[in-house]
């Protein structure tokens, strides 16, 4: 039933997977079974052996091999001659390719070497074939590149130098060619396309027909034996397949057995089914399974070639080793042992040197030569690091140094803390040098050089506990004098201070304004010695960055190679591209690794040269700023960055901002400690004056100093200076309202202080002109008080007020900070004078509070009067605070215009007082008006005396302009009251009787008035009493 079903050869091994591959295990088959089955499957395979067809191969492939003896034993040879057997020993498979030696010249595996020849080495000593070195199953995934998968995952490809002696190939050699070709391609398709092959044609009929059959015949095959979960341990599946039922059913025994058979041969068919499928499918490939074949074989001649080829190169490079490279490597290798002898010697030198670090160390730190030490033991860090790494008996050197180095940091900042103490709190009346200068450099330099860039902290809190003391020895000094307070009873500073009297306590406080100054120049002074230092350091580094930058060092490609060469010859068994990268690399490095070990090696040796001379010399000699300088430069790694050190400098400023401030902030403990039980406030002006003085020179001075302004001092002042410009505003209010309640408004005679007072105002001179000693010569009292040649006749209150905003004028004067406060206070003074006297004049208040009868017109005009003197110096006042304001504060210098209004409006207030007196009289004279005779009538002779009564009255008080203008208005309302009287009686200016007695009476009125002082040319206009006719 397989005979003829398909053509072509399978060998042996393709038998035996084949029987291997089954789906389905024969375990339960017996052998009799098995040996049956063989003999009939081998017959198929000498059908297939048989057919012509299936041998065919192509024209492209190499000669197809055939069977020996018929193909019966399975074994296939080349035609063109017999090869020996090739069975040998089961060897162990080792790696691909040999390992690159670790350790030892010789340590190389039993692969080729370049250098000796191997002779029994062959082919077939290849331990790997082509198939297991692409399909390694140790990786996870399948990988493209043979190297990696057979070398490992830490292989990296080197670029391999291309052959001087061949020619480089690019695209454009192929050119002319493809150019050629291009042509005969096209016309080859075209024909390809119009005319199939018949045998193309032919092969997919066929295979389409075989496909079918195949389909058909698996078909028969139950699906279970082909799911992929086949496994006759599960018993779903044994009893599937074997379903035992059929076998203990009633037929007895004889039916067991026939079942059995049959259940036997139809699984026997279902093996039949497989495999004749399964070795169809191998004979359609069997063209390129033998193409393979005969591939490998001539592979294999072709890498025989290749052995003869290699094996006559190892032969002549043996010969080469031993004639020409075995005798110069002898006398490299005795250069590079005394290159290395030398080296030695060398080596223990350096560690005799290192030995002796410590005792140095020590011998430093006992001169206090933080700087040299730190710069020796960071040398010998780094030559442990460098030159000594490894040594056995220096393993716990490096540990000690790093112990040594803490123990100096910690050394140097309690050294720096002591220095910062003894130099804050010594004499402040010592010189002002600075305390030990050659010792603070050396520790500043010393802190730079380990970045312990927080030591101006440490200056910081020495310095404000040095402010403290200094209070309290500036109140201890002071009190010893003063034999009234007694420091048992009173123990705090702040009660001390408060039981001095003004003038003890200002001098305290002018004490302790001194001691600050030198203070803050003191540390002035050391803080520029630290910032000389850090801009030593800054520079230093500056230079050291110029040196350091890399400069080019040209080196040959003749010697490049020779090293290369060197490297190759000296390191056995080293590969190539290995012996090139570590020359590379050395050529690279090397000159940079020389220099560097030179310059440690030096500047270690430089540096326990330097440590030896100290020690030779005294110890109270210390090092230069020149050479710890040097010493920055040489430990570049552990100096500050730049920036770092720029941030030293500014903090040292701000430090220095600090001590201003921290010095005006005891100052201001000082000032607020007397002024808890508002001493301060009670100061006269003059006092407070000083104060005020005393505490501005102090802000200039720390200024100039310091370069900035503190205000915490000038705030302090500034609060008590409003608390004193409330006080001093309170007393003069009070002290204007008393003089204002008890003023009697009769004109006061001016003493001469005042009136000189006037003149030193009309000088330029807006103060308080000092106190003279009272003499006989003293002038007697004036009537008036003389103003820019004007006379004003004054009230004592006027006087006194005057004097009091001079009192303003100068105290701000002397204190600038308070203008705006004492401006408000001043036009706070003034509204209280203008609308006091409105109430007590105006509104009659002086009758109940001062006990006056009446309210003269008398009163009126001499408080006119000093109201207009008032006015006049508004003006010059307004200009005095102007001149003191700044320009933003000009915005307060209107309420001197409210002021002048209000002033000038009660002014006016008065007069029209005035004028309505006399109005009430003309009315009350007028009423009882007859015209008749005898002339002048009774009524026009009690006004002309009443008339008469107020010139009197107002003609030494106002000026004669204002008289003038005043009895103009009282001319006016008489002119007005006499015409209605006249209209009322009906006499009109007819000519008649009673029109000649009314002008007989207006011409003794005209008389009389004319006749007063200043009103001679005074016009009356009397013509306008009568009605004009229409």
């Amino acid at each position: 039933m397989h005979d003829g079903r398909c053509a072509g050869a399978l060998p042996f091994s393709g038998r035996v997977c084949l029987l291997f591959c089954s789906p389905f295990p024969r375990c339960f088959c017996d052998a009799e079974k098995e040996n049956h089955r063989l003999p009939r499957f081998t017959r198929q395979l000498a059908s297939w052996e048989a057919s012509p067809n299936a041998m065919a191969s192509s024209n492209s492939s190499s000669p197809v091999p055939r069977p020996a003896d018929g193909g019966r034993d399975g074994i296939y040879r080349k035609e063109h001659g017999a090869s020996p057997p090739r069975c040998r020993g089961i060897r162990s498979l080792p790696d691909v390719c040999p390992k690159e030696p670790t350790g030892g010249g010789r340590g190389l595996c039993n692969g080729p070497s370049v250098v000796a020849e191997h002779d029994r080495w062959t082919v077939y000593s290849s331990k790997v074939n082509l198939p297991a070195a692409l399909n390694d199953p140790r990786l996870a995934k399948r990988e493209s590149d043979f190297f990696t998968k057979t070398w490992g995952l830490d292989f990296t490809e080197m670029e391999i130098m291309p052959s001087f002696y061949l020619p480089i190939i690019t695209k454009e050699h192929f050119g002319p060619y493809l150019q050629e070709m291009t042509q005969r391609e096209r016309i080859h398709e075209r024909c390809k396309t119009i005319c199939p092959n018949k045998d193309d044609v032919d092969a997919v009929s066929s295979v389409t027909t075989n496909h079918d059959k195949s389909r058909a015949e698996l078909e028969q095959v139950p699906k279970i034996f082909m799911r992929p979960e086949f496994a006759l341990e599960d018993p779903a599946t044994f009893n599937t397949v074997l379903p035992w039922s059929h076998f203990h059913s009633a037929g007895g025994k004889s039916r067991d057995v026939a079942s059995s058979k049959l259940l036997q041969e139809k699984l026997s068919h279902y093996l039949d089914v497989i495999e004749v499928s399964i070795a169809r499918q191998i004979s359609l490939r069997s063209e390129a399974f033998f193409h393979a074949m005969s591939s490998q074989h001539e592979l294999q001649d072709r890498l025989q070639e290749t052995q003869q080829a290699v094996a006559v190169l190892r032969s002549r490079t043996a010969a080469m080793d031993r004639v020409m490279c075995q005798g110069p490597l002898r006398a490299l290798r005795t250069a590079l042992t005394r290159n290395n002898c030398v080296k030695l010697h060398n080596k223990l030198k350096l560690m005799a040197a290192v030995h002796q670090t410590q005792p140095t160390v020590q011998l430093l730190l006992s001169t206090s030569e933080f700087v040299g030490a730190l710069e020796l033991i960071a040398t010998t860090k780094e030559v442990l690091q460098q030159e000594l790494q490894g040594i056995h008996s220096f393993r716990h050197l490096g540990s000690q140094l790093c112990e040594l180095e803490k123990l100096i940091d910690k050394m140097m900042v309690e050294d720096f803390s002591m220095y910062a103490r003894s130099d804050l709190n010594r004499s402040l009346k010592e010189e002002p040098q600075v305390l030990e200068k050659e010792r603070l450099e050396s520790l500043v330099f010393g802190l730079l050089r380990q970045r312990k860039l927080d030591f101006l902290d440490i200056y910081s809190d020495e310095m404000m506990t040095a402010a403290k003391t200094i209070v309290s020895q500036c109140v201890a000094e002071c009190v010893v004098h003063i034999e009234e307070i007694d420091t048992e009873v009173f123990v705090k500073l702040a009660d001390q201070m408060r039981l001095m009297t003004f003038p003890q306590w200002f001098e305290l406080l002018e004490n302790v304004f001194e001691s600050f100054l030198l203070f803050l120049q003191r540390i002035k002074d050391t803080l520029n010695v630290i910032s000389n230092v850090v801009l030593q350091v800054l520079s230093s580094n500056h230079k050291n960055r110029l040196v350091a930058e890399p400069s080019p060092a040209p080196v040959g490609q003749d010697a490049s190679q020779g090293e290369a060469e060197l490297a190759y010859l000296t390191h056995e068994g080293l590969f190539i591209s290995d012996a090139l990268n570590e020359a590379q690399q050395q050529q690279e490095s090397g000159l940079a690794g020389q220099d560097q070990r030179s310059t440690v090696g030096s500047r270690f040796q430089q540096n326990r040269a330097e440590a030896a001379a100290e020690s030779d010399t005294s110890s109270g000699v210390t090092e230069t700023s020149g050479g710890r300088e040097h010493n920055f430069m040489s430990g570049e790694n552990l100096m500050p960055t730049e920036l770092e050190l720029n941030r030293v400098i500014n903090n040292l400023q701000e430090l220095l901002y600090m001590a201003s401030d921290v010095s005006h902030d005891r100052c201001v403990k000082v000032l607020t400690a007397r002024a808890k039980d508002g001493s301060l406030e009670r100061l006269t002006s003059a006092e407070f004056v000083s104060l005020s003085q005393a505490v501005e020179r102090f802000v200039r001075d720390t200024e100039k100093l310091c370069g900035r302004r503190s205000v915490s001092l000038r705030g302090a002042l500034q609060s008590q200076a409003n608390r004193f410009v409330n006080r001093f505003h309170e007393e003069r209010k009070t002290k204007l309202s008393l003089l204002l309640d008890n003023e009697r408004w009769k004109q006061a005679e001016v003493p001469g202080e005042f009136q000189d007072l006037v003149n030193s105002i009309a000088d330029g001179r807006i103060s308080l002109p000092e106190r003279k000693v009272s003499g006989p010569e003293d002038r007697k009292p004036a009537e008036f008080l003389l103003v820019n040649g004007q006379k004003y006749a004054v009230v004592g209150t006027v006087l006194l007020l005057i004097r009091i905003f001079l009192e303003y004028c100068q105290c701000v004067k002397d204190i600038p900070s308070i203008t705006t406060d004492m401006l408000t206070r001043l036009s706070d003074l003034l509204k209280h004078f203008n609308s006091r006297s409105c109430q007590l004049v105006l509104g009659a208040g002086a009758l109940q509070i001062v006990g006056l009868k009446t309210i003269t017109t008398k009163n009126l005009a001499l408080a006119s009067r000093c109201l207009q003197l008032v006015v006049h110096y508004i003006p010059i006042i307004r200009a005095h605070f102007e001149t003191i304001l700044q320009p933003k504060q000009f915005s307060v210098l209107r309420h001197f215009d409210h002021i002048t209004k209000d002033y000038n409006d009660h002014i006016a207030e008065i007069s029209a007082k005035l004028v309505a007196i006399m109005d009430s009289l003309f009315e009350k004279f007028l009423a009882k008006y007859e015209v008749k005779a005898p002339m002048p009538s009774a009524c026009f002779r009690n006004i002309c005396k009443q008339m008469a009564k107020m010139h009197e009255a107002i003609f030494d008080l106002l000026p004669e302009e204002q008289t003038q203008m005043l009895f103009l208005r009282i001319n006016a309302g008489f002119k007005m009251h006499l015409k209605r009287q006249l209209a009322r009686l009906g006499v009109s200016n007819d000519g008649g009787p009673q029109h000649g007695l009314v002008v007989v009476d207006v011409a003794f009125y005209t008389e009389n008035i004319l006749a007063l002082k200043s009103l001679e040319r005074l016009d009356l206009n009397m013509a306008e009493i009568w009605e004009q006719k229409r």
